[in-house]
């Protein structure tokens, strides 16, 4: 390999590593731009209980004690 095509593939790699950047950011830009930060949310999905056997939908007995897990008292 000569002189001239080392330098000429340095050029070639420095800039393709220059346009795969530059597209990254560019992409970001756009995202960040479209996208952005649209704030709170305006649904509101209140307290959801995670209790099984408190839940209204619950297919479980309620257990004695509310714990999640069975036992003397829920130890």
């Amino acid at each position: 390999m000569t002189s001239e095509q080392a330098e000429r593939n340095a050029w070639l790699t420095w800039g393709l590593v220059f346009v795969l950047v530059l597209f990254v950011l560019l992409k970001g830009a756009f995202t960040f731009y479209f996208v952005g930060d649209l704030g709170q949310p305006t649904w509101d999905y209140r307290p959801v209980r995670d209790v099984p056997g408190q839940s209204p939908y619950a297919i479980y007995k309620p257990l004695p004690f509310p714990q999640h897990v069975r036992g003397r008292e829920g130890e």
